[in-house]
């Protein structure tokens, strides 16, 4: 994958100048070397058509007329250059809410992603707009990490066993752990099948770390099951210093939330399915990393 000069400053722009404020901004830091992997590991569909619109340069979104790289991050679709048959579209096993916060610029937000490669089965709100969940909290649960988050394969138990008005905030690891230990003894009759079918959604956050609060603290969100991607670490080129490598961005996130689900829930060999859901991320990412090697900044 070539950058030329003309390409390099079409990237920039695209990304929002990510790749000098990556480099500049000292409370930013790119992943490790240790990543991933995602040149390597994923199985994508063919990235010809966005190397070809990356050498081309800004296109028009075909609903509004925007100039805009690879698609239009305001009304979701493709971009002239970016043919829609040429990208390829995920099933999720479960439906996604993506809550937005109000101040994530739209550009550099990646749950864009989501919805272009995912749109039956993505939905993104911008708060203080927020679903009404009161009556189905039993089926969702919520990606966000926290004191009294769970494991991907533990938030089953806890949907399964505990209303959400009664479920209770666990004060120390201790009864943390004996909490669980209890609800997993009881869950031991209840059969896989119904398992399975317990969890119908999956709400997300897209803000910067530092924005979260408002949203999280919601109370149309209180008493959602949270869940944590504990062993997951970010490969996003916009890592927030001082911030644990476990804190993912969006889609990451929503990515490897559906590969645990489909390997520890679902009981499943993963082979590959949602790789594409990393479609767009993983081809920014490599363009990044380009442009960072060829200024000597890695």
């Amino acid at each position: 994958m070539s950058l030329n000069s003309h390409g390099l400053k079409e990237v920039e722009e695209v990304l929002h100048q990510e790749i000098q404020s990556s480099i500049k901004d000292p409370q930013l830091q790119t992943a490790s070397a240790t990543e991933n992997d995602l040149d390597l590991n994923l199985k994508l569909a063919s990235q010809e058509v966005l190397e070809r619109a990356q050498q081309i340069g800004r296109s028009k979104c075909p609903k509004c007329s925007s100039s805009r790289m690879f698609y239009c991050y305001s009304c979701y679709i493709p971009v002239e250059t970016v043919p829609v048959k040429n990208i390829p579209v995920v099933k999720l096993p479960l439906k996604i809410d993506i809550i937005k916060h109000p101040n994530e610029t739209d550009g550099k937000s990646t749950a864009v992603h989501a919805k272009l490669l995912a749109p039956e089965d993505v939905t993104i709100y911008t708060y203080p707009c927020i679903p009404e969940y009161e009556d189905k909290k039993h089926e969702i649960v919520l990606v966000f990490p926290g004191p009294n988050s769970v494991s991907v394969e533990d938030c089953l138990l806890y949907l399964a066993m505990e209303p959400a008005a009664k479920r209770r905030k666990c004060t120390s690891k201790e009864e943390k752990q004996l909490h669980e230990s209890k609800l997993t003894n009881t869950i031991e009759n209840t059969a896989q099948v119904k398992m399975k079918t317990l969890l119908r959604k999956v709400v997300f956050i897209d803000s910067t770390w530092n924005q979260t609060n408002k949203i999280i603290s919601d109370e149309r969100l209180q008493g959602l099951v949270q869940v944590e991607l504990k062993k997951r670490k970010t490969c996003f080129w916009r890592h927030q210093k001082g911030k644990p490598d476990t804190y993912l961005s969006t889609i990451e996130a929503i990515y490897y939330f559906l590969v645990d689900y489909h390997s520890l829930i679902l009981k499943e060999t993963y082979k590959g399915e949602y790789d594409n859901l990393l479609f767009f991320f993983s081809f920014m990412y490599k363009l990044i990393k380009t442009a960072k090697h060829s200024t000597g900044k890695v």
